[in-house]
């Protein structure tokens, strides 16, 4: 063998075995790649008509391979999606780098904490550095642990559906989201922003120090955000002053298109579907999967939406859900007319209420 084919071996292996820090912040799917983005669905412990699991099992798809694929994994375990991803924030917190930035919120923090009515009913994390980082926005309550606790899912998640869906981008988004969560004023329980991110996380770095933040110059704010390989977004946040449904009143006026909703729908916590407006809102009746397993929305905290015609194509995941109670919260969406999402989402869809 000779010394440059001994060379170019040693540089394959060594792409091969990156370890996650020495690679760019970003989503990491099921394979260990990063991925511009992917989306977790994990299902309801009990489902129609079939045997209980153990809350534990979930689909995924991703900008990779952009199907629902169920997962060989729980989403308890760190080879998931979520727990590589989820393990570069732990590794940051280990090595203690003041080079990398990272906030945790959530209105129902882990370790049994109280459950905040006045923060913004939102639960994400987000982690960057100087050159790019991702942002989570999900539905678990008590998740994701605190840095020192390592990975874990919380045992208050396994009874009902969630959703969880992982943006990859580069660094100069970051000051465009750090004005989103000021309009969904999260409930941070752990964070560290040093200061070298001062000016791109102003608003986050101070909410991170416990400052008393004065008044919010909007009730509503719609901004466009792109992804790290181009996935056009938009991102509706509200703050608690705007007191109006944030599926009805805006985002389906805003984007034009008639939409099909799946949120909690507990009894006597939800709105009817609504078509008092230009663009119509419906609650969805039954998820169906593509392997022919279902459930109804009463177990799934899951919030999402997506058009009921095929050529509006949007679809939207976020934080809120279609109750009166969650009119009076601040909190957001995410939006895409990708049209592989919104062909997955779609799918879903097994019949809806009409007005």
């Amino acid at each position: 063998m000779t010394v440059r084919s001994l060379w170019s071996l040693l540089l394959l292996l060594f792409r091969c075995t990156v370890p996650l820090w020495a690679m760019d912040i970003s989503c990491i799917n099921q394979d260990g790649k990063p991925v511009d983005w992917y989306i977790l669905y994990k299902f309801p412990k009990y489902m129609h008509y079939n045997a209980s699991g153990t809350g534990l099992e979930y689909m995924f798809m991703d900008s990779l391979t952009p199907v629902w694929k169920q997962s060989e994994s729980f989403i308890n375990m760190t080879e998931s999606a979520l727990g590589q991803t989820l393990q570069q924030l732990y590794q940051t917190y280990k090595s203690k780098k003041n080079s990398t930035a990272y906030v945790l919120y959530n209105d129902g923090p882990p370790d049994k904490m109280n459950y905040s009515w006045t923060h913004g009913h939102s639960k994400g994390f987000l982690l960057l550095d100087q050159s790019q980082g991702f942002w989570v926005i999900h539905s678990i309550p008590e998740f994701p642990p605190f840095p020192e606790d390592g990975y874990g899912y919380p045992h208050s998640g396994k009874y009902n559906g969630q959703t969880v869906i992982c943006l990859t981008f580069q660094h100069d988004q970051f000051a465009e989201i750090d004005k989103q969560l000021l309009c969904y004023n999260p409930n941070i329980y752990n964070c560290s922003i040093p200061m070298a991110f001062q000016t791109e996380l102003f608003n986050l770095q101070r909410l991170c120090a416990g400052y008393k933040m004065p008044p919010v110059p909007w009730k509503q704010r719609l901004i466009k955000l792109q992804s790290s390989q181009g996935e056009t977004l938009f991102s509706f946040a509200k703050t608690h002053r705007d007191h109006e449904d944030i599926y009805a009143a805006w985002m389906a006026q805003t984007l034009q298109t008639d939409f099909l909703i799946e949120s909690w729908q507990r009894n006597g916590h939800r709105h009817f579907s609504n078509c008092s407006l230009p663009y119509h809102v419906y609650n969805i009746k039954l998820i169906q999967t593509p392997w022919n397993s279902s459930f109804f929305s009463y177990y799934d905290h899951s919030k999402w939406c997506v058009s009921l015609k095929p050529e509006d194509q949007w679809t939207c995941i976020g934080d809120l859900n279609y109750a009166a109670q969650q009119a009076k919260r601040s909190g957001g969406f995410v939006c895409t007319q990708n049209q592989h999402i919104y062909k997955a989402f779609r799918s879903l869809v097994f019949g809806y209420y009409y007005c």
